[in-house]
């Protein structure tokens, strides 16, 4: 059972091996990840960033209220790393603080969003307003352009 925040359910992992992280780098572009695989358009991150599960449900409500149930929303990202905070005022020292939310850690090129069963203005504008909920810039994509782009970087080789 996922728990619930305001009424919606949190994006969270059932289960993790360690409860603490350390924080990491966003170096480079995203390896994985970076190509559609589900839908017909995508909204792929331009910028590197940690996006929140509330980020994430927040840009997910805002796409399907958008398209009004009509066509197909995938989430391609999943906030698995915690991040932890200590209680304000709190003195240094005793320890690492416990998780309080969790974060996906997105790269440049990752796509974080896709969309089938709609036109492509439709889409184009339930992405915009996905966009806006997030901490990243976007990029609209279409599956045609993407492909097009790899058929060229391997004809140049």
């Amino acid at each position: 059972m996922m728990p619930e925040r305001d009424g919606y359910k949190m994006l969270l992992p059932k289960r993790v091996k360690y409860r603490r992280q350390h924080r990491g780098r966003m170096k480079g572009m995203a390896t994985r990840g970076n190509t559609i695989s589900h839908g017909e358009y995508g909204l792929q991150a331009t910028q590197p960033s940690w996006i929140t599960s509330n980020q994430i449900e927040a840009a997910r409500i805002a796409m399907t209220r958008y398209i009004k149930r009509g066509g197909q929303v995938w989430i391609k990202i999943f906030p698995d790393k915690p991040v932890t905070q200590k209680p304000a005022e709190t003195r240094m020292g005793s320890g690492k603080g416990s998780p309080e939310y969790w974060v996906a850690v997105v790269k440049p090129g990752r796509i974080m969003f896709e969309i089938a069963g709609v036109s492509e203005e439709t889409a184009r504008e339930a992405m915009r307003l996905a966009a806006h909920k997030l901490p990243v810039k976007c990029k609209f994509i279409r599956k045609a352009e993407e492909v097009s782009d790899n058929e060229i970087s391997e004809g140049n080789a």
